[in-house]
Parts: C-alpha cells; structure tokens; sequence
C-alpha cells in the first residue's frame, strides 16, 4: 500500500501530475488547488490514496491532511466516487468545503459539476458531524487517529466517542485495544 511519495514533478496538468521517485514515475490524481501551487521539477511531497478496481490502479495526491480526509470519506458515499470528489476538491479550498457541510449550504455544493440537489443533500446527511471540530479538539492526535480506524472497522461514530471517554490509554494501539474490549461487552 502506498501511503505517501516524495519526488521531482516531471509533467503537470490541471488535475494530473507525473512524479518521479528514484526513476519511478508515478501518475496521480490532484486537486485544481493543489496544481495551482506546484510547477514542474519542484520536488514534493505527497499524502496518497490508492484506489484500486478491477480495471484500473489510481493514485490521488494530496498536499494536505485534511483534504485526503475529506477525499476518503466522500468515496465513501454512495454515489461519490472519486472523479466528484476530486471536482468538490478542486472547486473549494478543504476549509471552504468544511465551512459549507457546518452551515449546510447545499446550494455552494451544487456548484460544483455532477452535484445536482439530490447528490448535495445526500452529501450534507452523509457528513453532518462528521467536521465537528469543538469534538475532534477535545481528543489527542492518537484518540483522533483510533476513531477513524474504529469506523473503518464499521462501529458508529457516536458509539465510538462514548467508548473513547472511558479510555485511559494515551497511545492510539492500546486505544484501539481497549476500545475493542468496550465493543465486546455490549
């Protein structure tokens, strides 16, 4: 699985970049906003995603945490795959795009090409806390790091913060750990 790359930029389009690694060159996916500010022969660093189907092998970069995050947990949609997401990427800043899903300004997400009414209120349900950040401020990096490994398990976001209040453990292996033994019981 690759995580992230670091290379020399080769080739840039708008929403396309070739990086090369030590020879390797590698095409990936990347937002407008995140083109705009790359050139080619910088070299860079890239947060990566790997979408892997049947018939094709996509890479999407991200220079930005919070836009990767935002990026996996559109795909999670149904409906959302990766072309809309990248375009709801490329069209708001991930700041922007928070600030939309907080004040539930579906007509902003409609903006953006291939979101009609239904995909945007179907967004705006999808995410609705999923940005609530006076909760994720309250919770260290390693509490942060276990939520989102516990949903990908499939518990439910609101089952997993009331578990994460009784746990004592301050590193994100021994969290997940107790927080399994909580599952357990119930």
């Amino acid at each position: 699985m690759i995580i992230g790359l670091k290379g020399k930029i080769e080739k840039i389009e708008p929403n396309f970049i070739a990086l090369d690694v030590h020879g390797v060159i590698y095409g990936i996916h990347i937002s407008l906003s995140c083109s705009s500010n790359l050139k080619a022969q910088d070299e860079i660093k890239l947060l990566i995603t790997e979408i892997i189907r049947e018939d094709a092998f996509m890479l999407f970069g991200f220079m930005q945490k919070l836009e990767q995050e935002i990026f996996e947990r559109l795909i999670k949609i149904n409906g959302v795959g990766p072309k809309v997401a990248m375009a709801i990427l490329s069209t708001f800043s991930p700041e922007d795009f928070v600030k939309i899903i907080e004040t539930k300004n579906i007509q902003a997400l409609q903006q953006v090409s291939g979101i009609g009414a239904k995909g945007a209120s179907k967004i705006m349900v999808d995410l609705a806390g999923f940005f609530d950040f006076s909760q994720k401020n309250s919770l260290t990096q390693a509490h942060q790091e276990a939520s989102m490994a516990l949903e990908n398990l499939g518990f439910k976001k609101g089952d997993i913060a009331q578990v994460l209040k009784k746990i004592s453990a301050q590193e994100t292996s021994l969290i997940i750990k107790e927080a399994l033994k909580f599952f357990q019981q119930k």
